[in-house]
């Protein structure tokens, strides 16, 4: 019987699924933990040998995924770049929260022979679990969010690619007056995914 493939040791395509599963993991994460939405509209999934959240809410569901499969498109043909989520406050429109997803390209065509792909395999999700449980984390030091917030997510493209027509451009919504922390890292033999996450400090 042939070997199941590996993931992490699959070609551009392969990579790119795993990238955008985990941007999708990772929005719905720190939507959750930061309140964004009441508890009751996320449900309790496994994923990465870990229990997540993910928003039952159908409007979220679309918005995300419709965001996610054009993410993967573009990661499939080596233009993104990075995406941030920007959270607001909805009744001043000011920007609070800033995370971004820096994507790093690290093999354009032909992935990397790997000696052990299982091994790699549980690298990954060993690192992929690190900075998911770090994104839990930070409600230890990320001020509360006050007043009603909403979110949206930027995706930075070259220049050349092709944006949907319902897209528009944007400005970068840095954070105003912001603290800056960078959180952990985690690499497939394809790309490199680090985050960080601005705030609004008011001391």
């Amino acid at each position: 019987m042939a070997a199941v493939p590996i993931r992490s040791n699959l070609s551009l395509r392969g990579s790119s699924r795993l990238i955008s599963e985990f941007f999708e993991y990772a929005v719905n994460s720190i939507l959750f933990q930061r309140g964004i939405y009441p508890p009751e509209d996320f449900k309790v999934v496994r994923k990465y040998g870990i229990s997540m959240l993910v928003t039952v809410d159908e409007e979220v569901k679309t918005y995300i995924r419709k965001i996610i499969s054009q993410l993967h498109r573009w990661t499939c043909g080596g233009k993104i770049q990075k995406v941030a989520l920007v959270i607001t406050n909805k009744d001043s429109g000011e920007d609070l929260e800033r995370w971004q997803f820096n994507v790093e390209i690290l093999q354009k065509d032909s992935p990397t022979s790997i000696e052990n792909p299982a091994q790699d395999e549980t690298r990954i999700q060993k690192e992929v679990q690190a900075l998911i449980r770090q994104i839990t984390a930070t409600v230890t030091f990320l001020p509360q969010l006050e007043g009603r917030c909403t979110f949206n997510v930027l995706v930075y493209a070259d220049r050349d690619s092709e944006v949907p027509t319902d897209w528009v451009d944007s400005d970068p919504r840095l954070i105003k007056n912001a603290e800056q922390v960078q959180l952990r890292s985690f690499s497939t033999n394809m790309h490199k995914i680090d985050c960080q996450v601005a705030y609004r400090f008011d001391p």
